[in-house]
């Protein structure tokens, strides 16, 4: 009896630390390792306005839809870019939903950016990323959305399409939407 009290206790007593080293020692150690090494990222990528206020994250896409803004890719999540919700559509090349949603979206994107019937669209204007929430969109969907931004905000196409410059990476790829239409006036 004595011998199992005794390994009861090293087993105890192994457990507590290790509980305090791996439960609290280590996430404590790297959440101030990257607040001090990547401040901005491990805050989140907060996007804040001229006022201070918190008007999200450049990581998590959001639901612009109204005329003055650039649209981003569609969301599989929730209801619409609900980070809770986070996902794909898991809709397959061969599914006939996926293709019926495509074509939905193609005719939307063509009426909404004034495009002809046969225009071609980008890919990513009318699939969702993996995860739902992706920020980012091709400069080819940037493009073709520049004019009615700018109508709306009664702007150049050119001023508007600097701002697309602005806004796209280094490799000259890809836009970062809530960036960009953060930088609207």
């Amino acid at each position: 009896m004595n011998a199992l009290l005794r390994e009861l206790s090293r087993a105890l007593a192994a457990t507590a630390i290790l509980s305090l080293l791996c439960c609290g020692a280590y996430p404590l150690l790297v959440t101030v390792a990257a607040r001090v090494a990547f401040p901005d990222q491990a805050k989140g990528s907060v996007l804040r306005d001229a006022s201070g206020t918190i008007r999200g994250s450049r990581l998590l896409a959001q639901p612009f839809l109204a005329e003055g803004f650039f649209h981003p890719r569609p969301s599989a999540a929730g209801t619409g870019h609900d980070a809770l919700a986070s996902g794909g559509s898991n809709l397959g090349p061969t599914s006939e939903r996926l293709r019926a949603l495509i074509s939905e979206r193609v005719l939307a994107y063509r009426q909404i950016n004034g495009l002809g019937t046969n225009a071609p669209v980008p890919a990513d204007a009318v699939t969702a990323s993996a995860s739902g929430l992706d920020p980012h969109i091709s400069v080819a969907n940037a493009l073709l959305q520049a004019p009615r931004v700018a109508k709306a905000h009664a702007l150049s196409t050119e001023k508007v399409l600097e701002r697309i410059r602005q806004h796209t990476t280094a490799n000259g790829t890809i836009v970062n939407v809530v960036t960009l239409n953060a930088a609207l006036p």
